[in-house]
């Protein structure tokens, strides 16, 4: 637990300081003044001034924050202020940029994240009938539905199946198709499933379920057959744009779609993970090695990009949709106004949070 704790802290602190690296690298550049640039989140432990900006080591390990003269429009005792230094002066195209530069740094992360995985071998998706020159071949589960027999015995995406077993006959598993046929054939009776998961093998009893949905099948899982690959260093940094490119559209439509289902229905079909949920999924990362707290680093890393850039206030997406009716416009949006609908949507962003916590504490324990 402790060892999940300080992981789940870093991967955090690692997007939030990204995240904020981009928006001060962003606004070094475009020449406006930086107050303080701070690692995790006060109380202040240690701070130096270096010219007009502060550098601060704070208590809470927690990613970091900016703090950029004028972001939030002038001080009443500026309003008559010409700072040209100040953000509120900058063009709209330079504050767009250092607003955007956040979630760039983001996906520039996931880039090289999954770049490394692709050089270093990750685990990826191959067919049944391939055999030749692969590594680690396992039959993993990459999706367990809620309340399904899988999902009520503890097994977890990620498991891979090693053995099935029914009427003290044993069944050793190489391919998806292995375990599509027994679990089609023995309906209705209990099975013992043998799951690795990092060092741990573990037997799991359960009953296959006669009637299902039928999209879930008797075991209530999905499965992949999955294989480690490699690939030269100049190919895997390709590759790690390519499959942060195709992460980043399957995130979005998947987004798009639940948002959607949401408005014609008021439910969603699938569970949206908070910080609960998150560190379990950190957990269950943890024990299976590296390789996939890289791939789940990468993961929220899009995530955390996709999810600034929305047009909701108090997000990054937010603040440009004001940058954009400044434009239409030809003046700023009130002060007043903006700020009011910034500190709202914060107020909304924590209520959602706190929401989507408990539904992962009511879910996980």
């Amino acid at each position: 637990m402790f060892l999940t704790i300080v992981i789940f802290i870093i991967i955090l602190g690692l997007l939030i300081l990204v995240h904020e690296i981009g928006h001060f690298a962003m606004a070094k550049r475009a020449g406006v003044k930086i107050e303080e640039f701070g690692i995790g989140f006060p109380p202040r432990i240690f701070s130096i001034k270096k010219g007009e900006t502060t550098y601060s080591l704070n208590l809470f390990p927690i990613g970091g924050f900016v703090k950029i003269y004028g972001e939030n429009g002038p001080e009443s005792k500026d309003k008559e202020s010409k700072n040209n230094r100040a953000f509120y002066n900058q063009p709209i195209k330079k504050r767009a940029m250092i607003l955007v530069a956040g979630v760039t740094m983001n996906f520039l992360l996931a880039c090289l994240l999954l770049g490394i995985g692709h050089w270093t071998g990750l685990p990826s998706i191959i067919d049944d009938n391939e055999m030749a020159n692969l590594e680690e071949t396992k039959v993993q589960i990459v999706q367990v539905a809620s309340n399904s027999p899988a999902d009520q015995v503890g097994i977890n995406i990620g498991d891979e199946i090693k053995q099935l077993t029914i009427n003290n006959k044993q069944f050793t598993i190489n391919t998806v198709s292995q375990v599509q046929e027994f679990v089609n054939t023995y309906k209705g009776e209990e099975a013992v499933v043998v799951i690795q998961r990092g060092d741990e093998v573990l037997e799991k009893t359960l009953v296959l379920r006669n009637n299902h949905p039928e999209d879930e099948g008797p075991l209530g899982i999905a499965l992949a057959r999955t294989a480690i690959v490699s690939y030269p260093w100049y190919r895997a940094l390709i590759k790690g744009i390519v499959s942060t490119v195709n992460l980043t559209w399957a995130i979005t439509i998947a987004l798009g779609g639940l948002l959607w289902q949401l408005i014609l229905t008021g439910k969603l079909a699938i569970e949206i993970a908070g910080p609960v949920g998150i560190f379990d999924f950190t957990a269950q990362a943890t024990q299976l090695g590296f390789i996939y707290l890289l791939q789940l680093t990468a993961l929220l890393s899009i995530n955390l990009a996709i999810i600034n850039i929305l047009p909701f206030p108090a997000l990054d997406g937010g603040r440009l949709i004001f940058l954009a009716i400044e434009k239409i416009k030809g003046s700023p949006v009130s002060q007043k106004i903006e700020g009011f609908a910034h500190t709202f949507g914060f107020f909304i962003l924590i209520l959602l949070m706190v929401a989507v916590t408990w539904r992962d504490i009511v879910r996980i324990f």
